[in-house]
């Protein structure tokens, strides 16, 4: 199985960015996972906010500066939180971010940068992604479970999908539809960094289910010259548990690179 750091084409030291919708928190930890497995020094971190559950056992909660650096000292992945309140973890600044990524011992600090309450389709609000500016990789998520059933059931923020698309919120979303909002500058690439790649993720894909419909939204990506590659990523594993087990995000085939 190509490591999912391959398919997603990272370099020696990135700061990635998970937005849109349908498995961001379970690619971020997945990737997590197999960069510190490999003896990376990894940060992760929200900009928006998560759930406490989405909390890996296997990462050190952090609320400082310094913590991170303490955890990364010890080779322990860090996991940096705002305010833990109830079931819910609150992000942290995207300048927090940027200033951990350039100034401390990070080899990769991943970020969740958006929010879909559930769904697994969306196109961002004007206030949305919350992308830190030295981010140097966009991953743009979306489940291809979504195509073929209504948008106004799919999606989150649907007025703004018809708004991209011209459809209507009972209409169905096709792989036209998805593409378009995924390639839309107002759409998936809304807020990416000046000189940051864009990696479209289309989640939930299997060889009997959605593999024809993620091709038929590959093909549509394929001369967006923005858009750096398109991968395909089996279905995701519910939450980690505490025993160190990896959430697993596995990889399939990669539909095209540039």
């Amino acid at each position: 199985m190509t490591p999912l750091a391959d398919e997603l084409g990272l370099g020696r030291s990135e700061l990635v960015a998970f937005v849109g919708a349908g498995g961001k928190s379970s690619l971020l930890l997945g990737l997590g996972a197999e960069l510190s497995v490999s003896g990376s020094r990894v940060v992760m971190t929200t900009t928006t906010k998560m759930g406490t559950d989405q909390i890996p056992g296997w990462a050190t909660v952090c609320r400082t500066d310094g913590e991170v650096s303490a955890a990364l000292e010890r080779g322990e992945p860090a996991f940096l939180v705002g305010e833990i309140a109830g079931e819910k973890v609150t992000g942290v600044a995207p300048e927090l971010a940027d200033r951990l990524f350039v100034t401390a011992t990070v080899d990769y600090l991943l970020a969740e940068a958006d929010g879909a309450r559930g769904r697994p389709f969306k196109a961002p609000a004007p206030h949305e992604p919350v992308i830190p500016t030295a981010t140097t990789l966009v991953v743009v998520v979306a489940g291809i479970d979504a195509i073929g059933l209504p948008i106004a059931d799919v999606a989150h923020r649907p007025e703004r999908v018809t708004e991209l698309t011209g459809r209507l919120p009972d209409d169905p979303v096709r792989p036209v539809d998805m593409a378009r909002v995924l390639a839309d500058p107002e759409g998936g690439r809304r807020g990416v960094p000046a000189g940051a790649r864009v990696v479209v993720a289309l989640t939930k894909v299997s060889p009997g289910l959605g593999a024809d419909a993620a091709a038929a939204v590959a093909d549509r990506l394929e001369a967006e010259p923005n858009i750096d590659r398109v991968v395909t990523i089996a279905a995701i594993a519910g939450p980690e548990s505490d025993t160190g087990a990896s959430d697993t995000a596995a990889p399939n085939s990669r539909l095209h690179r540039r």
